[in-house]
């Protein structure tokens, strides 16, 4: 298990490929702060409402700096499908392997209803204009998680 990032750390360098295949690297954000968000799955109910609580809030994110990155171990043709059922307007990520979910300390053991398994930790790490770990919030709530940023961002 990789340590979790703290403020200061370098955020891990990544090329994933997007929705319809293209590669994305965090270098690409050079110059911009980038909310990487990492979520379990597409399509099911805390994701999309998570999603689509980013997409609702993306005029206002991009409008003070910010680009919006989701990062979930679906193939892209899952976050084609993800994208255009619910309209979604952030950048989706695929990360089949898990590579970078782990870089970020974002996979790891979870429990739900009494058993412990291993997945992917709800998380988000906002990353500088420099490449550098500006917050890493981990083990984060679907609901009501992009109001609080919005609010910790004094946005």
């Amino acid at each position: 298990m990789t340590e979790r990032l703290q403020p200061g750390d370098v955020a891990p360098a990544f090329t994933l490929p997007d929705a319809d295949g293209n590669e994305v690297s965090l270098a690409d954000h050079k110059g911009r702060k980038v909310i990487v968000y990492f979520y379990p799955a597409a399509l099911t109910p805390g994701c999309t409402k998570q999603a689509c609580d980013f997409t609702d809030n993306l005029d206002l994110l991009a409008g003070a700096g910010y680009d919006v990155i989701g990062i979930s171990p679906d193939k892209p043709e899952k976050l084609a499908k993800f994208r255009d059922k619910e309209s979604l307007k952030v950048t989706l990520l695929a990360d089949p392997d898990k590579k970078v979910t782990e870089s970020y300390a974002a996979y790891g053991e979870k429990k739900n209803y009494g058993k412990t398994y291993m997945g992917v930790i709800r998380s988000t790490i906002v990353v500088d204009e420099n490449g550098k770990v500006e917050r890493a919030l981990y083990n984060v709530r679907a609901t009501g998680h992009v109001a609080k940023i919005i609010k910790d961002l004094g946005l």
